[in-house]
């Protein structure tokens, strides 16, 4: 239940019509049936009862609200629900489980909420037959939501209690801003807290520089993705992870034998994972440090490839050549050496759909063997060397001969490098 739930409805005739009929009544009464639902809590959960801040109260109201409102429009229009339709549940999950709630109390929050519901869609049905038989029809779509809401908030709930219960918060900055610096801590708890993340003064480890992308209003979203990435390394059972303000560092550790690149694609799996439940990440990973000395150096590299991520994504060093890192940090300099005849030919070949820039690239991938790139882009080997004629013609240079090549490729990763930094900046 990772993806979607719901159940669709394509029937017709009289209880179709009942069924629309009685959602579209319990969708008119959401605001009594939230208060309905507060005050089931209040009396029949123990921890709710305890609470006595009106606001925390209206904190529930408006999520058993929003509940009620996505179930019954789902419902009434034939939809699925989605991760990202109840992205408000981990935000809610993470406010309780830093109060303290009880995870038993919290679920059984959503129990009681059910009930209030189903109470009131047997009231709409009355008493006819064609009504009952359309409620009855509701009874499964809502279990199976509740379901699905209560799994994802158990799951939120869990993640945030483990970062937050494992380590106290001061402590993980000291330590981070020890190892940021270049050095192991001397002595005291610091030194306890450096080996339960597995670090030590010769491990090897990344460096995840990460803010949440785009126009996100929920203050508790950096403290549910660092929660998220506390589980992110290879061998640990934990990984350090600190919110520094609106940035997130976290420090995954490899192991004498990880692969940085699976890290990278664990990594980048976390990352979707929280944008499809509506908590975009902008994350940029460093090369591999092999020591604590190399950590100062390795959020810089952190950072800057951070700054190449658009909108929510993952900038991974490890996964660069260094053509690749040259040409995304390349300065306007660089981009103005390139031949204008080139920068030209580059331009008129994008509003032409790129054909030959993709030519260029699959010869360049098939170390410059034609019937190779040609099975790439899938067309006749004649098709592709007519294209190689044409980007002689037009640019100037020979992609057979390497130098002219290598000019080639210079000039579109500069090209696409620009395009890139243009589009962060509208």
């Amino acid at each position: 239940m990772s993806a979607a739930t719901a159940d669709t409805w394509t029937g017709s005739g009289p209880v179709e019509e009942e069924r629309a009929r009685i959602l579209c009544a319990l969708l008119d009464r959401v605001d009594d049936l939230t208060m309905r639902a507060v005050a089931a809590l209040r009396n029949e959960i123990p921890a709710y009862a305890a609470v006595g801040d009106d606001r925390f109260f209206d904190d529930v109201a408006d999520q058993v609200a929003r509940h009620y409102r996505t179930k019954l429009s789902s419902f009434l229009e034939g939809r699925i629900v989605t991760l990202e339709d109840i992205a408000f549940v981990r935000g809610a999950a993470t406010r309780r489980a830093r109060a303290g709630f009880p995870l038993e109390d919290y679920l059984n929050a959503f129990r009681v909420g059910q009930q209030v519901i189903w109470d009131a869609t047997v009231e709409c049905a009355e008493e006819s037959p064609v009504g009952r038989e359309a409620a009855l029809l509701l009874a499964g779509p809502q279990m199976r939501y509740v379901d699905f809401a209560s799994t994802h908030a158990a799951h939120a709930y869990v993640e945030f209690q483990q970062y937050v219960v494992a380590d106290a918060d001061r402590e993980r900055r000291d330590l981070l801003e020890h190892l940021l610096a270049g050095e192991m801590p001397a002595r005291g708890p610091l030194v306890a807290a450096a080996q339960r993340y597995g670090i030590g003064a010769e491990t090897r480890m990344l460096v995840v520089a990460a803010v949440i992308a785009g126009q996100s209003a929920a203050l508790d979203a950096p403290h549910a993705a660092s929660a998220a990435l506390v589980r992110a390394g290879m061998h640990e059972p934990s990984t350090l992870v600190v919110v520094r303000q609106t940035e997130i560092v976290a420090l995954p550790v490899l192991g004498p034998d990880g692969d940085p690149a699976k890290l990278c694609d664990r990594l980048e799996g976390l990352q979707r994972r929280l944008g499809s439940e509506g908590m975009p990440l902008a994350m940029g990973i460093s090369t591999v440090a092999t020591g604590v000395a190399e950590l100062p150096r390795r959020y810089q590299e952190a950072c800057s490839a951070l700054e190449c991520v658009i909108d929510g994504g993952v900038s991974a060093l490890p996964r660069l050549s260094a053509f690749e890192y040259l040409a995304l940090h390349s300065d306007e300099t660089a981009r103005r050496l390139v031949d204008p005849q080139l920068r030209d030919f580059l331009a008129d070949d994008r509003r032409r759909g790129g054909v030959l820039t993709a030519t260029i690239r699959a010869f360049a991938d098939a170390d410059m063997n034609l019937r190779a790139a040609a099975d790439v882009l899938q067309v006749h080997p004649n098709t592709a060397q007519y294209r190689l004629g044409r980007i002689e013609e037009r640019s100037g240079r020979n992609p057979r001969r390497v130098e002219h090549l290598v000019d080639l490729l210079v000039a579109i990763a500069l090209d696409d490098s620009a395009r890139q930094l243009a589009t962060r900046h509208n």
